[in-house]
């Protein structure tokens, strides 16, 4: 098993607790090119809908990007290669919620509206964290279930994107703000377990999972204001 990936903040012996360590480590690290892909969008006005020219081929282009990355990612999590494809990956979903970023702060108390969302993402994933190592749940029934949620979730984004329904687009919003809840306190204790050993895969999972609650948390703070 190739298991080459540099520790970019500590140096030592590898103990029992050293996977949950770098994960939260690389998943801190991974934030940087996120802002950096917001920042980049913003000042060069980059869209990738607008630069398709076609909403549907963009919103393809972006499965395309996000599923291809998760897969190079997964092949490469015991790798520094996957940390490098996590940066990038990291880079094109800032790029990618940057349009969504600027529309919120264009609008009235935009600016309290971001950072509302963003708080209550960080209270989410301390909270999600801290019950992760105290939790009796059991991991793997919870796991089935954040199975089948998600195959239910990708069926109901899959439907509005051609019914395009406001109720059903903030239902499946408020949907993904559980389901990813659960699926950082399900990944969380799993590398407590010891059942993940790639801190690459678990900083991927919940970086996504983070990434799905503020996005999601922004789209219902935006309907809910009377913008969008």
């Amino acid at each position: 098993m190739q298991n080459d990936v540099y520790d970019y903040t500590s140096q030592g012996s590898v103990a029992k607790n050293t996977v949950l360590q770098k994960t939260y480590r690389l998943l801190g690290l991974s934030f940087i090119p996120a802002v950096a892909g917001a920042f980049f969008s913003a000042k060069t006005g980059f869209n990738i809908f607008a630069m398709f020219g076609s909403y549907y081929v963009a919103l393809a282009a972006f499965f395309g990007f996000f599923y291809g990355m998760t897969f190079l990612i997964e092949k490469n999590r015991y790798s520094n290669v996957g940390v490098a494809l996590l940066m990038i990956f990291t880079f094109g979903m800032g790029l990618a919620i940057s349009p969504m970023l600027q529309y919120a702060l264009s609008i009235n108390n935009g600016a309290q509206i971001v950072g509302t969302a963003a708080a209550m993402t960080a209270g989410v994933f301390f909270t999600m964290s801290a019950m992760a190592r105290r939790t009796t749940m059991n991991m793997n029934k919870l796991g089935s279930f954040l199975g089948a949620g998600a195959i239910v979730l990708m069926i109901a984004v899959v439907a509005n994107i051609s019914l395009n329904i406001p109720a059903l687009s903030l239902t499946i919003a408020a949907g993904f703000v559980v389901f990813s809840s659960l699926m950082i306190m399900w990944q969380v204790r799993t590398v407590i377990d010891g059942g993940e050993d790639s801190h690459i895969s678990a900083a991927l999972t919940i970086f996504i999972s983070i990434y799905n609650i503020f996005s999601s948390l922004l789209r219902i703070l935006i309907a809910i204001s009377g913008d969008d």
